[in-house]
């Protein structure tokens, strides 16, 4: 028999091809199919995937009285178990001569390059990232940033025109203050398609052992959760911020798919409320200190409760050695007049990447490629409106 999955002969007429995909001989048996080898042919033959669909009709349209009985039940796809913490083998000295040579055909290019030495820095921090052996990949490159850009430009450039306009055309304060309710009412529009852009580019352009990430997010649906959330915000003088960042991860990761496989998120508002109040309590006492220990709980609270099928993450990112990091990095940058900024990103990454650990069993025979188009333009927009500014914080 040959499988018609892969075209493999099956000499020995087993029930499985080694590729997984099940069939029946079409030719002649030398045994006739009692009624109950009938039913085991069923059983096993339960169409649970695409494959198996079409088998369960071709079955259906077979001379049953042709059909041999089945050997053995067939064994499930064994899952591999994944029980590794995340590695960074990047370093600052291949990083600072990317940058630089960055910086030198930047200039020349009278900025143009800027985008190409973007994707090459992303290019090499993902190519370091290893996970269970294997790298991740980025595939983006700075055509598609620059034209996304230049998207980004022309939508928020428009959007502040406009504003201009409205604004200068009459000094009456009422009209005034409707301009200005309008404008901020637009960038609650924008913000959204910048994030759900942003998430389906970055995604789309990184893959793992060949098999690229997607995010199949809509900015509607993100749009009606973040006005929402805004209006509670400024109902509650900003209390409700933790159920607003708790509200965002769970859209962004319910929306995050590895091949066919989504990632899950359970988290929360009630939970990171009470990082938030203590984190209110402390941060005057503490000089604002205390924001990097908040940090720390949220990305481990962000990661405890994130999965991918039936595996799960751990992080052990603490608030002191997250505020020596940051710290030590801002001074080595300022003393050192920005040379020190490649060595500066690569200590960040490292350690953001080696806090995480992936456990638990992972199929991955199971997950296929399902590939999503993408354009740059939310990226050139989270550029503009600067994320650091909005803290919005995936806990990546």
């Amino acid at each position: 028999m040959k499988c018609p999955q892969c075209g493999t002969e099956n000499s020995d007429k087993t029930w499985q091809c080694p590729c997984g995909h099940y069939f029946v001989s079409a030719g002649p048996a030398s045994l006739e199919t009692t009624g109950e080898a009938t039913d085991a042919v069923r059983r096993v033959h339960q169409p649970d995937d695409g494959a198996g669909r079409r088998f369960a009709s071709d079955y259906a349209s077979t001379d049953q009285s042709t059909l041999e009985p089945p050997l053995a039940p067939a064994a499930p796809i064994p899952s591999e178990p994944i029980n590794t913490r995340l590695s960074f083998h990047g370093d600052g000295s291949t990083l600072f001569s990317i940058h630089l040579a960055n910086i030198i055909f930047t200039i020349c290019t009278l900025g143009i390059y800027y985008f190409w030495g973007k994707a090459k820095v992303r290019r090499y921090v993902y190519g370091q990232t290893e996970l269970a052996g294997d790298r991740f990949d980025y595939h983006g490159t700075g055509k598609e940033l620059m034209l996304g850009s230049f998207k980004a430009m022309l939508l928020f450039g428009g959007t502040g025109l406009l504003y201009q306009l409205m604004f200068g055309a009459s000094s009456n304060p009422v009209f005034r203050t409707l301009s200005v309710l309008l404008f901020y009412a637009m960038l609650a529009l924008i913000i959204p398609i910048a994030i759900v852009g942003t998430q389906r580019f970055r995604l789309s352009r990184t893959s793992w052992r060949s098999i690229r990430f997607s995010f199949r997010g809509h900015a509607r649906e993100l749009i009606t959760q973040y006005v929402r959330d805004m209006l509670f915000m400024m109902i509650t003088l900003s209390l409700y911020y933790p159920f607003f960042q708790n509200n965002l991860r769970k859209f962004v990761v319910f929306n995050s798919y590895f091949g066919s496989q989504p990632f899950d998120y359970d988290g929360e508002g009630w939970d990171l409320f009470r990082y938030f109040a203590l984190m209110l309590l402390l941060i005057i006492p503490t000089f604002g200190l205390y924001w990097f220990w908040y940090t720390a709980q949220k990305h481990r609270y962000y990661w405890e409760h994130t999965s991918f099928g039936q595996a799960k993450f751990r992080s052990t990112m603490r608030g002191g050695e997250l505020a020596g990091i940051k710290i030590s990095n801002f001074f080595l940058i300022i003393f050192t007049m920005g040379l020190a900024y490649p060595w500066a990103v690569a200590r960040s990454v490292r350690y953001q990447v080696e806090c995480l650990t992936m456990y638990g069993p992972v199929n991955l025979d199971s997950i296929f490629q399902q590939a999503s188009a993408a354009t740059a333009t939310g990226e050139g927009l989270v550029d503009m409106l600067d994320a650091g500014i909005l803290d919005i914080d995936f806990g990546f």
